[in-house]
């Protein structure tokens, strides 16, 4: 199922990401992981692909293939196209449909300063149009509640989200964020754009002090006081800074949906246990949000 085709109106879309094990790292845990992941009945599950910049194998689309046939959950590849050839991308776009895979999240990529990026494409847009041109896949695409840390400003950052759209994005999924105000103006600054596509949420929960920190550098979201002060509070208490991680993003999460927004990306970090802690406390995630209004 192409996943534009699964929002509309009185329904919020719930979806997870994993990403594949690093190399070295435990392949036989994510099966559990997924099996996991898919009691809480998400509208499909996204697989990243190269995190931190590195040229990623098959895993990607062999993992999505999983998803798809044996858990019978939709998924949606990532793909990104820093260290990508047009060939190297145009093979990989071959292997997505050898496995039936429908949907692709068309991204950048991370720079990764130890690997010499390609340079065949400039950017996301680039790579949705090239996509668009040489496959049949739906094309989803990223975006950024605080403007893109390379763009000059918001506004600018929004201009450049329509050209991706009308490139072929035809449904997009927000960086972290942990400021609902900062989503709810973005989301109306991307309206009065033109900007139509459905728009998910990306919410992480907070469960390591030192990943916060490491995530606000990466991608320059504001840390709202009360999160401040939570990170202070239990700085040393690994347990209780996660049960208070949690509660944060259940708290974000009921607040969006009470504001109806197009969809919730949870950012499961392959951790079952905590995605499943985030739905117990917030009843309406898992499976369809909202009764269809027609």
């Amino acid at each position: 199922m192409r996943i534009p085709a699964m929002f509309y109106p009185g329904r919020t879309v719930f979806s997870l990401e994993v990403f594949p094990p690093k190399k070295g790292g435990d392949i036989e845990a994510l099966p559990r992981t997924l099996a996991g992941l898919a009691e809480l009945k998400p509208d499909f599950i996204s697989v990243t692909y190269g995190a931190g910049g590195n040229a990623a194998d098959l895993a990607t689309a062999e993992i999505c293939a999983y998803i798809k046939k044996e858990l019978g959950i939709e998924a949606l590849a990532h793909l990104t196209c820093i260290n990508n050839t047009k060939a190297e991308v145009a093979a990989i776009l071959a292997q997505l449909n050898a496995r039936s895979i429908e949907n692709v999240l068309a991204l950048r990529g991370d720079i990764n300063p130890q690997i010499e990026p390609k340079r065949d494409f400039a950017n996301a847009t680039e790579l949705t149009a090239f996509i668009r041109d040489h496959s049949e896949l739906s094309i989803s695409g990223g975006c950024y509640p605080e403007g893109h840390n390379e763009a000059p400003d918001l506004a600018t950052d929004i201009k450049h989200l329509k050209e991706k759209v009308e490139a072929g994005a035809g449904h997009l999924i927000s960086q972290l964020f942990f400021d609902n105000r900062l989503f709810y103006d973005f989301i109306d600054l991307a309206r009065a754009e033109g900007i139509m596509a459905p728009i998910e949420a990306g919410i992480m929960p907070v469960t390591n002090f030192n990943q916060i920190n490491r995530l606000i550098s990466m991608c320059g979201a504001s840390l709202p006081r009360v999160l401040g002060r939570i990170l202070q509070r239990y700085e040393h208490d690994p347990d209780g800074l996660r049960a208070a991680g949690i509660d944060y993003a259940a708290a974000q999460i009921e607040d969006l949906i009470s504001h109806r927004v197009d969809g919730i990306h949870l950012y499961a970090m392959n951790n079952p246990a905590i995605a499943r802690s985030i739905c117990q406390l917030v009843p309406d995630l898992g499976g369809c949000l909202f009764t269809p209004s027609f």
